[in-house]
């Protein structure tokens, strides 16, 4: 039953899965938001709703586990098994995400794409930082190397960053835009061990239904909060003006949209299952890994440089990963080798 919880195997599994769902989101969400950009899209709030507005997607999965527990265990499963107590503590954190969102759109539209995912290895420290405080996350010789490794690739990125300024933008907005991500990626690392302090607090199983009913609530809270800006801004009576007016058609314009949402719901979907089947501070791993990988391609399609410094990150970035990694695999076989010395300390004393 899934209440019952994950098998080791099973959870590794899901873990692989999300990884692979996050990846799609940390690499294709920049890159999409810049090709809105680039191409003639300039409505900050629309950018900010598309990062959640493809909430009604975990619908999906959210039926077929209904149908998956309706058929072994009859009729009468419940239908949800989010409470009250977790459904305003999502909001809330929703709300926060959507102007975490506002931040980044603001922010990217302003900057090219080598910069502007400074937010997806900056928000790193700053989740570590979160964790200790909100978690009370234990740190080993391993994580704070990693933690280091690629807090220090992603500083290496903005050194001669504003060499990639992109045609149109000021030095004055160059600089804005900067402040902007970096002020994204603080609120970001205090918004995924938040996720995982409701895990924690939430006094109940948490089982794959719970953990993508707090994700549609908060992606949900988050899109309500941008649709009151787009609303605000007048966003919504201008897209048919845009679609018009971009450069690779109207036609184009819309598969942008549609698409945008679509990986972003990867990013919130693989990051909240990442923190379920791990913990915040691996989901800000594999989000900051990830960063040379949205580098490279944003070379490929953008044409933006690679320097030295890009390679010197892509390096650091994938030492940090090792050094994670491997620490969390003596983590587990020390764990592995200790268990079966507890079992029999616990069967004699019981004999006793």
């Amino acid at each position: 039953m899934e209440e019952q919880g994950l098998s080791s195997n099973m959870r590794r599994i899901l873990l692989l899965i999300n990884c692979l769902i996050l990846a799609v989101g940390v690499c294709g969400g920049p890159l999409m938001m810049r090709l809105y950009y680039v191409e003639g899209g300039s409505r900050i709030w629309l950018s900010s709703w598309l990062q959640t507005g493809g909430w009604p997607l975990t619908l999906i999965p959210l039926a077929i586990l209904y149908l998956y527990r309706r058929k072994t265990e009859g009729s009468d499963v419940k239908f949800y098994f989010i409470t009250p107590r977790i459904f305003i503590a999502s909001a809330v954190i929703g709300v926060l995400t959507g102007l975490d969102d506002y931040l980044y759109s603001w922010g990217g539209s302003k900057l090219p794409v080598s910069t502007s995912s400074l937010l997806i290895a900056a928000q790193l420290a700053f989740t570590a930082i979160g964790a200790y405080f909100i978690v009370k996350l234990k740190f080993t010789s391993y994580s704070i190397n990693a933690v280091v490794l690629l807090t220090v690739g992603a500083v290496l990125l903005g050194v001669r960053a504003n060499g990639d300024r992109p045609e149109g933008v000021t030095s004055k907005d160059y600089v804005i835009g900067f402040i902007l991500v970096l002020l994204a990626a603080a609120l970001y690392g205090v918004i995924l061990p938040c996720i995982e302090l409701i895990y924690m607090k939430a006094k109940q199983a948490i089982t794959a239904t719970l953990v993508l009913e707090i994700q549609m609530v908060m992606c949900f809270a988050a899109t309500a909060f941008c649709t009151i800006g787009m609303i605000v801004n007048k966003d919504f009576q201008a897209i048919s003006r845009e679609a018009k007016q971009y450069n690779l058609g109207e036609a184009r314009y819309y598969t942008v949209i549609i698409w945008s949402a679509i990986i972003w719901e990867c990013f919130f979907v693989g990051a909240i299952g990442v923190i379920y089947c791990s913990s915040a501070l691996m989901s800000g791993i594999i989000i900051a890994v990830l960063l040379p990988v949205t580098e490279v391609l944003a070379v490929i399609f953008f044409k933006e440089k690679f320097s030295g410094e890009k390679g010197i990150a892509l390096f650091l970035s994938l030492w940090g990963f090792v050094s994670y990694f491997y620490g969390e695999f003596r983590k587990s076989k020390k764990q592995k080798n200790a268990s079966p010395e507890t079992e029999m300390t616990t069967t004699h004393t019981e004999s006793v």
